[in-house]
């Protein structure tokens, strides 16, 4: 970890916003190279302008292609279009918007044309879908512009078909090698209206904000929140929910600041990640050092990344939770105080979440469904009600409404910020307290995830991993238990290598997202054993890394 881990943003910390846009419209990608070509990670496509990876090309193309997957799905229903606060998403929102009425599809706008966080775009989709049957061919879809919480050089682009929630592997492959044909082609086959042609005034409009903070209490005590006078301070992080948290304080009366409602898509207000980048992931200790120094000025504090999917949880005794203990306490509460969820619906998890989760679960009597990671995975259990809670260790989840029907099929990041805030004022206890109390009752967890940087050749040899690649048949001192490539959950390959023992884990994989891999290591036998985990895990890493 950098030095300057932790620490303000400077001057060359920042980028350049006019330079980012410039080269949004003037750089041209070469599909036949590789990095240059658009590719849907664990969440759509992403890159940036200046590395030729996301420009104006890259997305009339990718609307282009999801057009004509609408086309091929017989999805003829309006398109909602979201975007964040990142400097590429207003250019690329406009590019989209030129694609789309070209084509003649019904797009909904936000009607404040204001930022529009992840889940208020699944919601939006949903509330639209509900009363319409699965083959009904007006169903709704939609697009949200954003790189979530990766650095401000970068662009991102969504795809949520009509089930609210990311799209699957099928429609992202599909999607994707569209989109490279017609660059390839140098857009032929792209219809597409100039902007300075286009009636702003007269696309669909729809309140995103609106709709979605006063449902709300549909999901969330809010009125127990209210009762208890919890002090909340909410950091947007300079994202997407920025005016959804002053809404949320208005309507229901609760005691909520936000605590920094400014927003600039160079982030210079943000501390900075472990490695020197401004990365506004709620998530990481360096990235939210200045709101874990504010601990003891609110009951709870809590962060989101720029298009709200994703939370941070930080508590006067215990600072930021970390995303795997938060998981743990919000289904032991959820699961005990939400009387009208279906009686067998199923705890989800990523197979890189912690071994609590499984203990908790198991001490529930409820199902562990664990399948790869990406919230796809989550979408089918959340839409039938089959699955009541799916969360990622990387802070990211969402549930079921109080009488059990879905909310939002794409991870909620505000909603799990309130939740934190009902647990406290029903329980009278912070989160992390209740998280100790878990702890005293099923074990201790030491538990890491390491990013470390790798590159495109060396994400593809790990994404390629398979149990031969482990010869032993112990790990740290332990029998291993298993050697999975395939997720127990649903069988689907988890792109990567999981390892078990009785008490202990790894697991190594690519992001799907930036060029770095991840090793995930858990031991319930402390922190000196989860050395040994991660050691023997490296190895196996390396080995992998040296063959690319």
């Amino acid at each position: 970890m950098s030095s300057r881990a932790g620490q303000p943003a400077e001057a060359s910390d920042l980028i350049d916003i006019d330079e980012l846009i410039a080269a949004y419209y003037d750089r041209k990608p070469d599909a036949a190279v590789p990095e240059q070509r658009v590719a849907f990670g664990t969440s759509g496509h992403r890159g940036s302008s200046l590395s030729t990876s996301f420009n104006e090309d890259h997305i009339l193309a990718t609307t282009q292609a999801i057009v004509d997957y609408r086309a091929a799905q017989g999805i003829t229903g309006p398109l909602f279009l979201g975007r964040d606060t990142h400097g590429l998403s207003l250019p690329a929102e406009r590019s989209a918007i030129e694609v789309l009425v070209a084509n003649g599809v019904d797009v909904r706008v936000d009607s404040r044309d204001a930022w529009v966080p992840t889940p208020a775009l699944s919601h939006a989709i949903l509330t639209y879908n509900r009363d319409l049957a699965a083959s009904d061919p007006g169903r709704a879809d939609g697009i949200v512009v954003t790189p979530s919480h990766n650095p401000p050089r970068d662009g991102g682009f969504k795809y949520n078909p009509p089930h609210g929630g990311p799209a699957d592997t099928d429609a992202t492959g599909w999607i994707a090698d569209r989109a490279n044909e017609l660059i390839a082609a140098e857009l032929e086959g792209v219809h597409r209206t100039r902007h300075a042609d286009i009636d702003l005034d007269g696309l669909g409009q729809y309140d995103f904000r609106d709709a979605y903070v006063r449902d709300l209490a549909s999901i969330i005590d809010v009125d127990a929140i209210k009762s208890a006078g919890v002090r909340i301070g909410a950091d947007p992080l300079g994202g997407a929910s920025v005016e959804y948290w002053a809404l949320i304080a208005e309507v229901y009366g609760l005691d909520l600041t936000v605590v920094n409602p400014e927003v600039d898509p160079t982030w210079k207000f943000m501390t900075l990640d472990w490695d020197e980048k401004i990365r506004m992931d709620p998530s990481s200790p360096s990235a939210m050092a200045s709101l874990v120094a504010a601990r003891d000025e609110y009951d709870i504090l809590t962060g989101n990344d720029a298009d709200a999917d994703r939370h941070g949880i930080v508590t006067p005794d215990a600072g930021l939770m970390n995303p795997n203990h938060y998981l743990a306490v919000a289904i032991d509460y959820l699961f005990s105080h939400r009387p009208n969820w279906p009686a067998d619906a199923a705890v989800g998890k990523t197979l890189v979440s912690s071994m609590i989760i499984d203990r908790v679960a198991d001490a529930l009597g409820k199902t562990l469904l664990e399948v790869p990671v990406g919230f796809k995975w989550f979408v089918p259990g959340l839409l039938d009600g089959s699955v009541a809670f799916g969360g990622e260790e990387s802070a990211g989840a969402s549930f079921l409404r109080k009488d059990g029907t879905v909310w939002t099929t794409d991870k909620d990041g505000i909603l799990l910020c309130l939740l934190a805030a009902e647990i406290l004022a029903v329980t009278g206890k912070t989160p992390s307290q209740r998280y100790a109390e878990l702890e005293q009752q099923f074990g201790s967890s030491a538990y890491q995830r390491v990013d470390a940087p790798a590159s495109p050749a060396q994400k593809s040899a790990l994404s390629k991993l398979s149990p031969d690649a482990v010869s032993a048949t112990e790990l740290a001192g332990e029998s291993i238990t298993a050697k999975l490539s395939h997720a127990p959950g649903n069988g689907a390959a988890i792109g990567g290598l999981k390892v078990q023992t009785e008490s202990a884990w790894f697991a190594a994989r690519p992001s799907g997202t930036e060029d770095v891999y991840k090793l995930y290591a858990e031991s319930l036998r402390g922190e000196d054993h989860l050395r040994e985990v991660q050691e023997e895990a490296r190895a196996v890493v390396s080995a992998a890394l040296g063959q690319a």
